[in-house]
């Protein structure tokens, strides 16, 4: 099924659960790749019906940023969605998903003004207020979120507890490249040159995620290694590397404070902006 109108998709919703159908939710923003593929697998495992929105959303987008190179391929994305049986597709317009008047939106306070937040200061409240909105419309037992957007996950955790949403959120390993890079649609930004620089990021995630399993718990040394690591040879540089708590995720002096302790990171290659994160226990 592809649904392009929320009433649509709304009344089918509805309809699976009339049926005691249990549905799995993916939002994605299109063009697919397999780190998206590896969350419908998952949803799977948890649902019997899947459903997958695809919608670039304009309100995380801040002035200047790339809504409108952001790639799209709907009937390639669709293709792939068949291969993976996944059940329902989901295209929302904007005039609907945003009509003329509205006025309302989600924000979770405290952990969206760090890091991603800091340099992205409207770009969290437009991720709560439409997953907000899709959960409302998909009504799904379950989401599931990629852990490369570390935050963003732990954003939607917060949210939903927070609103008692009746939605499971399953959290899924990042997806990698052979060479480690995590899987993302802005790879596609860089040139050969600049992806081979830019696994100097993932590298020095892993060499802090190593220093963490020998029995270093001090948070300064983790950063450290890992920024000695991604600015090794002077092309990426980074905007931010950090030790947090995922759960609230807050910054921590030492792992030993941190239920489960990850190391986040930000960096520049050339123009293009990559994210990534690894847990370190």
């Amino acid at each position: 099924y592809i649904f392009t109108s929320v009433p649509e998709m709304a009344r089918f919703a509805r309809a699976q659960k009339r049926l005691s159908i249990s549905i799995g939710f993916v939002p994605t923003m299109g063009y697919l790749h397999q780190g998206h593929l590896n969350l419908i697998r998952e949803a799977k495992k948890h649902a019997q019906y899947v459903v997958c929105s695809i919608y670039v959303n304009p309100t995380q987008f801040a002035p200047g940023e790339d809504l409108e190179k952001y790639p799209r391929d709907a009937a390639r994305d669709i293709e792939l969605l068949k291969q993976e049986e996944c059940d329902a597709v989901f295209f929302p317009h904007t005039d609907e998903m945003y009509s003329d008047g509205h006025s309302t939106s989600i924000k979770v306070n405290g952990m969206t003004e760090i890091l991603e937040g800091a340099s992205r200061p409207t770009h969290f409240e437009g991720v709560t207020t439409i997953v907000g909105k899709l959960f409302n419309i998909v009504r799904p037992d379950v989401a599931v979120f990629g852990q490369k957007d570390a935050q963003q996950a732990a954003v939607i955790l917060q949210m939903t507890n927070d609103l008692n949403f009746d939605t499971d959120i399953v959290v899924l390993d990042t997806a990698r490249d052979s060479d480690g890079l995590a899987l993302s649609s802005r790879n596609t930004y860089l040139s050969a040159i600049e992806r081979s620089e830019a696994l100097a990021l993932s590298r020095g995630l892993m060499a802090a995620a190593k220093e963490a399993q020998s029995g270093t718990t001090d948070a300064a040394r983790l950063k450290s290694l890992a920024l000695a690591e991604i600015e090794r040879t002077g092309v990426l540089k980074a905007e931010y590397v950090e030790v947090l708590d995922f759960a609230g995720y807050r910054p921590v002096d030492s792992i030993a404070d941190a239920d489960r302790p990850l190391i986040a990171a930000a960096v520049r290659v050339g123009s293009v902006r990559l994210i990534d994160n690894m847990f370190l226990k």
